[in-house]
């Protein structure tokens, strides 16, 4: 039994550190190129290509579902079990992507909620709100971007972003491979 917990440990340190490395490279490729943007940055795609992203490293869960199951529990695994070990995958990839935002954040685009910001009021501009639609729209973006500025609210908002795709993935990836009887 202990060799058996301890193969799962494994299994879920490195789909874990996989996912992470994944989805943290991309997310610093992407911001990157929108960095070079020049104030032009498609804020609408990066968010697609960001959750994509999530999708793609989180496509790890599976495989370290299936691999405990498969090589290591003679083909059996119940939901439970099944969603712990995705779980764990998510939560050490997500720890990887928070940390990297951190540190791209404080360290190298201090200014990144004042552009989104700007970007965000000049959308609702051109769109044709109100003066006072607008007053309120940059009174909530700079309350936010006060906020932002604390490490402790900035890890939990960026935690809030990818946990629960995270959670979705392990969901489907815990249903579809769960299995009660080994197949022969």
């Amino acid at each position: 039994m202990y060799k058996k917990i301890e193969k799962m440990k494994k299994n879920i340190i490195i789909n874990g550190v996989i996912a992470g490395v994944i989805v943290s490279f991309l997310m610093l490729c992407s911001l990157i190129y929108y960095s070079y943007c020049k104030g032009n940055a498609d804020y609408g795609s990066s968010m697609l290509i960001g959750y994509a992203s999530m999708l793609i490293a989180f496509s790890f869960v599976f495989v370290g579902i299936r691999n405990y199951r498969d090589k290591y529990n003679e083909g059996i695994i119940s939901f439970g079990t099944a969603f712990k070990i995705g779980i764990m995958i998510v939560l050490i990839a997500s720890t990887f992507y928070v940390v990297a935002w951190l540190i791209d954040y404080f360290f190298f685009i201090p200014d990144f909620m004042e552009k989104y910001s700007a970007h965000t009021l000049e959308k609702l501009k051109t769109s044709g709100a109100s003066q006072i639609e607008l007053d309120k729209k940059a009174k909530e973006m700079a309350d936010f971007a006060r906020m932002y500025k604390n490490p402790f609210f900035n890890a939990l908002m960026t935690y809030l972003e990818i946990l629960p795709v995270g959670l979705i993935v392990t969901l489907i990836g815990s249903l579809i491979l769960k299995r009660k009887t080994a197949k022969n």
